[in-house]
């Protein structure tokens, strides 16, 4: 066996266990998912009952929760990139700055990133519930008296909220990392040009921080999009369908209401939207990288 034959020999031999757990876990149960879309399956039967499209004209016609849920799950991704970005980037240049107590202050953003977000959302349900209480019964303001959880109106930002609070050191880390990445001489040839701070920054800094902000945009993007266990543990959906996220959606047409057909169809849908979202922000931004 040549020098060759054998290097390929022990490439199949270490990357094929990977590829065939790849496929079990990923490739597989998407085409199956693909199949049972166009079946009638209550996931117990031996049998699925083929229908077709049906379950796709179900989805676009019948009034049913998947529309509402695919809105809130937009607003709340937008909602989501925007705040996770504007505020990670406004205390990364704050903690880019030399004082006492910087380090720690990167600890404690970062903490709750590194916590489950099931137990973020029990934590957060106990602070709307109990702790919102007692900060009204000790200042006596309506503010903290409002039904953040109960109010159809309200849970939205509630787990807007939640969903910044429990990702934002991520985005900062990476934010740090960009902002000590901009070459110093750059900075120093600005103020030597007379910019001030704030030209320094939206000149030079922020173009340079290019490839951060694809990189957080899309990381927030995603995440926004698969938002799935802080709503589970906040508002399991409620009230009503009001915070009804389509992961969710997906989650109890298939596993509680037992219409795997019908939910295979929602995750199928979904995969395209979320597809095509991606690659044009991706696009998108990488563009404006190459410009810049």
């Amino acid at each position: 066996m040549n020098k060759k034959v054998k290097k390929g020999f022990e490439m199949a031999v270490f990357t094929l266990p990977s590829i065939v757990l790849v496929c079990i876990m990923m490739y597989i149960p998407f085409i199956l998912s693909g199949y049972y879309s166009l079946t009638e399956w209550n996931g117990i039967s031996k049998s699925a009952k083929f229908v077709g499209l049906a379950n796709f004209k179900t989805l676009f016609t019948s009034g049913g929760d998947f529309l509402p849920a695919l809105g809130f799950t937009t607003k709340y991704t937008i909602c989501f990139v925007i705040f996770s970005n504007v505020i990670a980037l406004a205390l990364a240049v704050m903690l880019t700055k030399k004082f006492k107590g910087a380090n720690f202050l990167r600890g404690v953003f970062f903490i709750p990133y590194i916590m489950s977000m099931t137990i973020v959302g029990f934590v957060w349900k106990f602070i709307f519930t109990n702790g919102f209480q007692k900060l009204y019964e000790m200042t006596g303001w309506n503010f903290w008296n409002y039904s953040w959880l109960g109010d159809s109106k309200l849970v939205f930002f509630s787990v807007v909220l939640v969903g910044v609070w429990q990702s934002l050191g991520f985005y900062i880390v990476l934010y740090i990392a960009g902002l000590q990445a901009v070459p110093k001489d750059v900075l120093e040839a600005a103020v030597v040009d007379g910019a001030n701070s704030r030209q320094s920054f939206f000149k030079v800094t922020l173009p340079l921080l290019g490839p951060s902000f694809t990189t957080c945009i899309f990381m927030s993007l995603t995440n926004g999009l698969k938002v799935f266990d802080i709503i589970l543990a906040l508002t399991k959906g409620g009230p009503g369908t009001a915070s009804n996220s389509v992961t969710l959606q997906i989650y109890k047409e298939a596993f509680t209401n037992n219409n795997y057909g019908l939910g295979s169809a929602e995750s199928i849908i979904y995969f395209l939207f979320v597809l095509v979202v991606t690659q044009l922000v991706l696009k998108g931004f990488s563009r404006k990288e190459v410009e810049i």
